[in-house]
């Protein structure tokens, strides 16, 4: 009995490559069942992989059939119910069981092929068609960020970088070069023993002549190694300098009174949501959390989702925390700036004022992109009406309304969706 032993180095993912064409063949089945699966699960357990079913008709592969061409005309004995032209109904029955009856003996049908995303892959999916818009290169970041590139070839290096192709086409040329006289002279010598063959002996002295020189042509030809360390390339890779641009994510969260509980986890599941996709989609972003009530504070994670603090409403205090941390750490110059605002709306109506006069004037200049979601069930609060003006003179400015937990998703999508080119 033969054992075969498999000794590749690719691990336990050796169906990686085919598991990547399988998600790529079938994208669309895979995007819709991640999409219902979003629509059943809490916004704290997005990370994990999910079970995907995709029907078995979906997953048939192609296949060429050869028909029988032209037109061609049968007569059916026995038929005294259709003529030439007439349309057949549709027979009745013979597809699915009908709700709550029993299938046919005779009847087999298969299951629909399921199989498991993991974290990775439904997270890619998740956040596959969002970007942050207006994404610009403004200067190159301190620490210098380089790419690899492709630099031609090489001929030293390490094994796992040897250019097979390459280096067994050098081969093949060297062998060319050098045995090139050699095959020749050998063709001629052979053609010259034939001819004398055919007029002279075995013993004669120009025949002996010659069959040493062919056999010490062969020897020389057969010494030619098939491939010498001198043939071998190496892929060469270089580091170039790559252009990157510095984004930071403000998130200001209003845990004011007026916000209940209800509307708090509202407005922290947007805000969990919006750390995934930044911390998952981009891997140099800095994120600043700002929370307020009568005054705003800037928080860390921890204390910014889970914090029970709460007071009155000063939006504007936000706002003025916001400008003064740009102005000491983040200038316009130099970084991308994005701001997510969450409140129910409710807010002193001369501080709404305030909150306007300040957006048109002094934050939208100095920001990227503005994302303001209202939590509230009800009616537009006084906020909302103010922010509506600042809408008309920025359009890099953006508002929502989220009523429920169920309206995260697609009002998320709808903010950060990627812009047309």
């Amino acid at each position: 009995m033969s054992y075969l032993i498999d000794r590749r180095l690719q691990g336990k993912n050796k169906s990686a490559i085919n598991r990547e064409r399988f998600l790529q063949r079938h994208k669309v089945q895979i995007k819709d069942a991640v999409t219902r699966a979003i629509k059943g699960r809490s916004i704290t357990d997005i990370e994990s992989g999910e079970k995907v079913s995709i029907p078995v008709k979906d997953t048939n592969e192609p296949s060429f059939g050869h028909a029988q061409g032209g037109v061609v005309e049968r007569v059916m004995p026995g038929n005294s119910e259709y003529l030439k032209g007439d349309r057949v109904q549709r027979p009745k029955g013979g597809g699915g069981s009908g709700r709550g009856k029993a299938g046919n003996n005779d009847q087999t049908n298969e299951d629909d092929f399921a199989f498991e995303l993991t974290r990775e892959e439904f997270m890619q999916y998740f956040f596959e068609d969002l970007e942050l818009p207006n994404m610009i290169k403004t200067q190159l970041t301190s620490t210098n960020e380089y790419k690899n590139q492709r630099a031609g070839f090489n001929t030293s290096g390490t094994p796992s970088n040897i250019h097979v192709l390459r280096s067994l086409r050098g081969a093949l040329g060297r062998r060319i070069a050098v045995g090139g006289g050699s095959r020749r002279r050998l063709a001629e010598a052979e053609q010259e023993l034939a001819v004398l063959l055919r007029l002279a002996g075995e013993g004669d002295a120009r025949v002996v002549k010659l069959k040493a020189e062919i056999h010490a042509l062969h020897v020389r030809l057969l010494a030619i190694p098939f491939i010498d360390p001198f043939d071998l390339r190496y892929s060469n890779r270089i580091k170039v300098p790559k252009p990157s641009s510095q984004a930071v994510m403000f998130c200001i969260l209003d845990v004011s009174g007026s916000m209940d509980e209800s509307k708090k986890e509202t407005a922290k599941r947007f805000f969990i949501l919006l750390y995934l996709f930044l911390t998952r989609a981009y891997d140099k972003i800095e994120v600043v959390f700002i929370r307020h009530h009568t005054s705003a504070a800037e928080v860390d994670e921890e204390e910014f989702f889970h914090s029970r603090e709460s007071g009155g409403t000063v939006v504007s205090s936000a706002l003025h925390l916001l400008m003064k941390i740009m102005r000491e750490r983040y200038p316009s110059s130099d970084w991308n700036s994005y701001v997510a605002q969450a409140s129910d709306g409710d807010n002193w109506d001369n501080d709404s004022v305030i909150c306007r006069q300040l957006m048109i004037n002094s934050v939208m200049e100095a920001v990227q992109y503005f994302a303001y979601v209202e939590v509230t069930d009800g009616e537009p609060q006084n906020l909302w009406h103010e922010y509506t003006q600042v809408l008309e003179h920025h359009p890099h400015f953006a508002m929502q309304k989220i009523e429920s937990p169920a309206d995260i998703y697609p009002v998320f999508r709808e903010l950060f969706k990627k812009q047309p080119k």
